[in-house]
């Protein structure tokens, strides 16, 4: 392990990049593929949206778990195991004869949101202090930017080399990445003492996958439908007794008394807020550039144009991802993540007035993205600083796993505002219903933003942003070889 020890933190970096970057790829690289897989395999909408759904629900208990793994096992390790399974999921995703072993092959891939939680971690272990904030947040705004890309992409591969290469291309990318990071990057010296508790991430599992399925499935079963109020009700039970059981845990799977720091839950409310928005935005701006022109305010733009039309938003975000540490470092992330709020919120409420030409929605889809970009730079920053050494993973898994929720959340409001627009002679949404959803996500940004007021001033200490953890730290378990 002396050897790995002094592979080159930028290596480590790039590694960790390509590995975060796959991953928000393929959360959505299928979004705009769908109604093109559910020809292909013959099967119904219903059906196919597992696609999306299955990997959703193996992401949201799987990246708060293999977080606290990293924490307690080593945080090398467990990033290989995350990468081999985005590979693995991919091959099978790739390979799959029918709907069904696709949907499997996305459930496998899901496992692999693990590497999110665990490159922060490696990053704080890792890497020279005055860097930690800079690499964290550049790392994170790749969600952003692998997300809005993945949408981007889509089409051409697809037109290429078939809907398949959607699955190839990470099975190519992610393999290799597996290997450099198995040979390269350094195992933590950070670890939590103590096993990992089975009963609270059974608990925790269970919530999630519950409330998560009921939201996913509302627009489509109804709101007020027995299946959806009894899989929420469900979903409450099972969150009250797993935060009960973490509570008498001696080594808690999630820490309660980290998750009630106030650094930690207000940049966690944040980023339910901002995925809320994010999510939907990419859901449906697609669809809506994708309506036929008859209609009077669609596009008809094909797959690849909407994506086209998107990219502003992940160039933005991207730009975020270098310019926020900085940035940072002047005004404080607080006051950041408070601006990207502010510019979210305007580039989604401007889709309400600015929606008629091609150059709108390149300007407003840019000024969204900045916003989305400088939040999500700089949440990862504060949720380090706010945390002991040892937590790391844990607390970057929640809140990544949180903004996934709130993802979850924001797609299913934003549909049932759509389609509860519906115009009779064409089956197609109103313009009215679209800019209805619009504006909310706009509002929600801004609610994001006040959020961030909420936030406290972190400390700096030798060059790196850092906030004194309100909880005593249990001693570190140094890794020898």
């Amino acid at each position: 392990m002396e050897t790995a020890r002094r592979t080159p933190y930028q290596l480590t970096f790039f590694i960790l990049a390509v590995a975060v970057g796959s991953f928000a790829l393929m959360q959505s690289m299928t979004v705009p593929v769908l109604p093109t897989i559910e020809a292909k395999f013959e099967t119904t909408q219903s059906t196919v949206t597992w696609v999306l759904t299955a990997y959703l629900l193996s992401a949201s208990v799987f990246t708060p778990i293999i977080g606290r793994l990293g924490d307690a096992y080593g945080k090398h390790r467990m990033l290989v195991v995350s990468m081999v399974f985005l590979s693995l999921g991919s091959l099978v995703a790739a390979l799959a004869p029918t709907i069904g072993v696709l949907i499997a092959g996305r459930v496998l891939t899901g496992v692999g949101g693990g590497v999110l939680p665990i490159a922060f971690g490696i990053i704080r272990d890792e890497f020279p202090a005055q860097k930690v904030s800079g690499a964290a947040g550049f790392v994170s705004s790749l969600m952003a930017v692998g997300f809005g890309t993945g949408i981007v992409v889509a089409g051409p591969i697809t037109d290429v080399i078939g809907f398949r290469g959607l699955f190839w291309v990470p099975f190519g990318i992610t393999t290799a990445a597996a290997v450099a990071a198995w040979i390269f990057v350094p195992e933590s010296p950070v670890r939590t003492p103590g096993r990992v508790p089975a009963v609270p991430a059974l608990l925790m599992a269970g919530w999630l996958v519950a409330l998560l399925l009921g939201l996913s499935q509302a627009p489509r079963w109804g709101w007020t439908s027995p299946e959806v109020i009894g899989l929420v009700t469900l979903a409450l039970v099972l969150a009250m007794a797993w935060v009960w059981v973490e509570h008498h845990e001696s080594v808690p799977l999630i820490d309660m008394r980290m998750m009630r720091l106030r650094g930690v839950w207000t940049a966690n409310l944040v980023a339910l807020l901002v995925g809320f928005a994010m999510y939907a935005t990419f859901g449906f701006l697609p669809q809506f550039l994708q309506t036929p022109e008859s209609t009077g305010y669609g596009f008809g733009a094909t797959t690849a144009e909407s994506g086209y039309l998107i990219l502003p938003n992940a160039v933005a975000s991207f730009i975020c991802g270098i310019v926020a540490a900085p940035l940072a470092r002047r005004i404080g992330a607080k006051f950041v993540v408070v601006a990207g709020g502010v510019l979210g919120a305007t580039g989604m409420i401007g889709l309400v007035f600015l929606h008629d030409e091609v150059w709108q929605i390149l300007l407003v889809n840019g000024v969204a993205g900045f916003g989305i970009g400088f939040v999500f730079s700089s949440l990862a920053p504060l949720i380090l600083a706010a945390v002991p050494a040892h937590q790391s993973g844990s607390a970057s898994g929640m809140n990544a796993n949180i903004r996934t929720i709130g993802g979850c959340i924001g797609t299913a409001v934003m549909s049932t505002i759509v389609t509860s627009h519906t115009v009779a002679s064409t089956g197609l949404p109103s313009e009215s219903g679209y800019l209805t959803g619009f504006g909310m996500l706009g509002a929600m940004m801004l609610v994001a933003a006040l959020a961030g007021l909420l936030i406290p001033v972190v400390r700096r200490r030798t060059g790196a942003a850092t906030a004194a953890p309100a909880t005593a730290e249990p001693a570190r378990v140094p890794v020898t070889a």
